[in-house]
């Protein structure tokens, strides 16, 4: 599943801790996997008989699911067998959306992740609503870095300067989340396309992850 993910994803789940890494890997690979289906759409059709396979599938029981998919047996240990994840399948099905995008979907893709994050976080042990906050600040960054120049960006950028930052200190599980958000948001402030730009980026994404900030 490490295959699956983004540089950033792979640079971030390198800093966590060894109790959090499995949950982390689980997470960030459903997610890469969603991004796929969407990125690769031609037909939005398609790409939605494809999410909602996803759907259906985290609703079902786990005993009763397909055999043969190692990620679907994985979120069997998740919250309600990972029944609670439907909001990240509406989140990026809601991106299928005639462009430009409205409003409603960059703030639904935006919950979505956040409930994502947010279980991660319970499995763990961490604060929920702070892992909820950054999350959606993450979910906005790189949104905004995948969208070109224009309204949606413009839209997807102001959302993340009204998102609440989260309040206390990152807590150790929760150190691939910091360098995910913390990276997305320096390069849209930068104006720069991709969070990983520069070798100065590395060098910040050691210290978050080590340090904590």
């Amino acid at each position: 599943m490490h295959d699956e993910l983004p540089i950033l994803s792979r640079l971030a789940l390198a800093y966590a801790p060894a109790s959090a890494r499995d949950a982390w890997l689980i997470a960030l690979t459903l997610d890469a996997r969603l991004a796929g289906i969407v990125r690769a759409a031609r037909e939005p059709v398609l790409a939605q008989l494809k999410l909602a396979w996803w759907r259906d599938r985290l609703a079902q029981e786990p005993a009763d699911r397909p055999q043969g998919e190692p990620l679907l047996s994985k979120l069997a240990d998740w919250q309600a067998g990972g029944a609670s994840l439907a909001p990240l399948v509406d989140g990026w099905e809601a991106l299928l959306a005639e462009p430009p995008l409205p409003a409603e979907a960059i703030t639904a893709f935006a919950n979505g992740r956040a409930a994502l994050i947010g279980d991660l976080a319970q499995l763990v042990g961490a604060d929920r609503a702070g892992a909820e906050a950054r999350a959606r600040r993450w979910a906005l960054a790189d949104l905004s870095l995948h969208l070109g120049q224009g309204e949606e960006r413009d839209v997807a950028v102001q959302a993340l300067e009204l998102a609440p930052q989260a309040a206390a200190p990152c807590e150790k599980p929760l150190r691939p989340l910091l360098i995910l958000e913390r990276l997305t948001a320096r390069a849209c402030q930068r104006g720069a396309r991709a969070a990983l730009s520069s070798p100065v980026d590395l060098l910040v994404a050691m210290r978050l992850g080590l340090l904590g900030r």
